[in-house]
């Protein structure tokens, strides 16, 4: 059922507008406040999917109401109800976020059409919001170490800038997780995240990959096709072990960051491009400037903020807490009962020398929670994670 407010203070308008709602559907659910006040004050206690909401009120006027909202609940839509002088007002309440507007007195279709789409938006903005959570969820980062409590300090403090990242860590760290949450924490994170792992790409097909090319480029190029950092404006890019990159795509990233624009392989016209650029490497990017692999100008546009992220084996007190995310979390994937871990056998886990870092360890644990028994023993660790 939709639960719906009308906030208005002339008492016949507003028995009018519930009349018509609570008749016209009966799975709306319609409560009414006589001003604003009153109104802000019930929409802080209660839930609602959409309220209509007069501009001229005493006391705390709609525009008031709306601004009020927005900061308590802004998941919730508003439509506005206004007097023929105040068609401007509701105007600049729509860049204020309202869904829409309607006048006085109330055309039927109109606010009827206008109250079911409102309500179909607020429904389609939950379900987003229910994904991301999901998305986010894979992408957890575990552990109440000193060191991971460092890169959680570092992710909220650089989070909401737009300043770049370079992250470094050994192979399966978790890197791709730091680049994921300083995303989501981000004004950018509504906008696209684009995964490129630069190793995995020929170096022959990184630059058309990263800035895309025009038709008949090279042989292959049928056809125009974007490339990520065009895919990812307005969002972040995340460039993963970029101490793969080729020298000659190096550079052409060193001109998107200083310029803001790219130009596709084939063609000399510029794009112009608003990014966030997120890198991680397993490399000593030092010691590869000194090789001649890598450009030492690129690196010190990459590295504005360094995150270095520590190998398992410096975080083994997160070990528990990762084997139970671990464990639950495939239990649940495999349709399987959940298990559970012996004192011992973590006490063994944790002794381990960890070199695939957590991508072993998972790895480790879905082994044992396959073959072991239900509560997984220090015999099984033994038996099955043999190194």
């Amino acid at each position: 059922m939709s639960k719906i407010l009308v906030i208005e203070d002339e008492a016949a308008i507003r028995r009018v507008l519930v009349k018509i709602l609570s008749e016209e559907n009966d799975s709306y659910a319609v409560e009414e406040a006589e001003d604003g006040l009153k109104g802000i004050e019930t929409i802080k206690n209660n839930d609602y999917d959409l309220v209509l909401c007069d501009i001229k009120m005493p006391k705390m006027d709609g525009v008031e109401v709306l601004e009020a909202a927005r900061k308590i609940k802004p998941e919730i839509p508003f439509i506005m109800i206004s007097g023929h002088g105040d068609l401007d007002t509701a105007v600049n309440t729509m860049r204020l976020g309202a869904f829409d507007y309607i006048s006085k007195p109330p055309d039927l279709n109109r606010l009827l059409t206008t109250v079911r789409n409102a309500l179909d938006r607020k429904v389609l903005v939950v379900e987003n919001k229910n994904l991301k959570k999901k998305v986010s969820k894979n992408y957890e980062m575990i552990g109440e170490s000193s060191e991971i409590g460092t890169i959680k300090d570092m992710i909220e403090k650089v989070a909401p800038t737009d300043a770049r990242v370079l992250i470094t860590g050994s192979n399966g760290t978790g890197k791709e997780l730091v680049a994921h949450w300083l995303h989501e924490k981000s004004p950018r994170s509504s906008g696209s995240f684009i995964e490129v792992n630069c190793a995995a790409i020929p170096s022959e097909l990184i630059e058309s990959e990263l800035f895309g090319h025009v038709k008949g480029a090279f042989t292959s190029a049928v056809k125009d096709r974007a490339g990520k950092f065009e895919t990812a404006n307005k969002g972040t890019i995340f460039l993963d072990e970029i101490g793969d990159m080729s020298l000659s795509a190096q550079a052409k990233v060193l001109r998107a960051l200083q310029e803001s624009k790219i130009s596709r392989v084939g063609s000399d016209k510029d794009i112009k491009v608003d990014v966030r650029v997120i890198a991680a490497t397993n490399k000593d990017l030092k010691k590869e400037i000194e090789e001649g692999n890598f450009r030492e100008d690129l690196y010190h546009r990459l590295a504005v903020i360094l995150i270095q992220v520590p190998s398992l084996n410096d975080r083994r007190d997160d070990i528990p807490l990762l084997i139970e995310h671990f464990s639950n979390k495939i239990t649940e994937e495999q349709g399987m009962a959940a298990k559970t871990f012996s004192d011992p056998a973590i006490k063994l886990l944790k002794a381990y020398d960890w070199t695939g870092n957590i991508r072993e360890l998972r790895n480790v644990v879905e082994r044992l929670i396959i073959l072991g028994g239900q509560v997984v023993s220090e015999d099984d660790v033994k038996l099955f994670a043999s190194k």
